[in-house]
Order: C-alpha cells, then structure tokens, then sequence
C-alpha cells in the first residue's frame, strides 16, 4: 500500500451527447477512489461511446459481437519503460443506462462501479475464476463504500 495522495491525470472523451452522462470531475473521483493506496502516479484515458462503437470494439478486441458496459485496456509499455501510463477504460453509455434501469440502481452508481471495476482491472486485477471474482468484488464494494456507494451486487 501507498501512502499520501495519488498524482492522476484522466482524460475523459464524449464521443456522444454529454446530457445525462457523468461529469468528467466525477470520473476522475472514483479511478482516484479506485487507486487510493494502491498507487503512487498514474494517467489514464476514458472513453464514453455509443452502442455503435462499443460493439465494434468488443467485436475487434475480444471477439464478442454485443456491445459491453466496459472494457479495459491495459497500457503495454515497451520492457524498461516506467511511465505512470495505466491504459484506457471504454464505457458504452447505452448499456450502462440499460443495466442501471434493469438493475433498479441510480445510474451514477452504476458508472462509478463500472469505472472503479475498469480501472481494478487496468491494476491487473481479474475475475476469471470464482476465487478473484470474490476478492475482486469484496474491493469494488470497499472503495465504494468510501464513496458513499451501495454494494452493487446486491439484487434488489
């Protein structure tokens, strides 16, 4: 664990209409959430998209042809390299707002679990077996309890 605050730079991108969707002061709010002694640095990029493009890119990266609420691209620096570069998050705004609805939960924190999840697995964290699914949702819900969140895998 790291101690003191994180230095962090986050790009946040509307590449649809911004009415509705989260501020990029929020975003920043939860990857620094999300990070909190953990890291020391860190920059990012996230990418808010249509239905449209988050299926082309769940289609091209994971060869899954539905668009995604989020997807995580690590940063894959050359051997030697250190820079505080972590990777990308991609959000699909429609799919999230469909969630949120069909999940019965405010859709602000729908977007803060999906972008501290995004931003777990930049940290390289996974959910590919029940083992670090458990221990990856356990850290989901304690950041966001730090926030003032619900756990979000409570079924309504």
């Amino acid at each position: 664990m790291t101690k003191g605050p994180v230095r962090l730079e986050v790009s946040v991108g509307y590449a649809l209409p911004r009415a509705g969707l989260p501020a990029a002061v929020s975003f920043r709010r939860w990857v620094a959430a999300a990070l909190a002694g953990r890291i020391r640095e860190a920059d990012l990029a996230i990418r808010l998209v249509d239905a449209k493009e988050g299926r082309a890119l769940n289609r091209h990266y994971r060869g899954k042809d539905y668009a995604t609420n989020v997807l995580s691209f690590p940063a894959e620096l050359p051997e030697g390299v250190k820079l505080p570069l972590l990777g990308d998050l991609v959000l699909c705004a429609p799919v999230i707002a469909r969630e949120a609805r069909e999940q019965k939960k405010p859709l602000a924190a729908h977007y803060a679990h999906l972008t501290v999840h995004g931003t777990l697995h930049l940290l390289g964290w996974n959910h590919e077996d029940a083992r670090e699914a458990e221990c990856m949702e356990a850290l989901e819900r304690e950041i966001l309890a730090t926030l003032g969140i619900a756990d979000p895998y409570l079924v309504p």
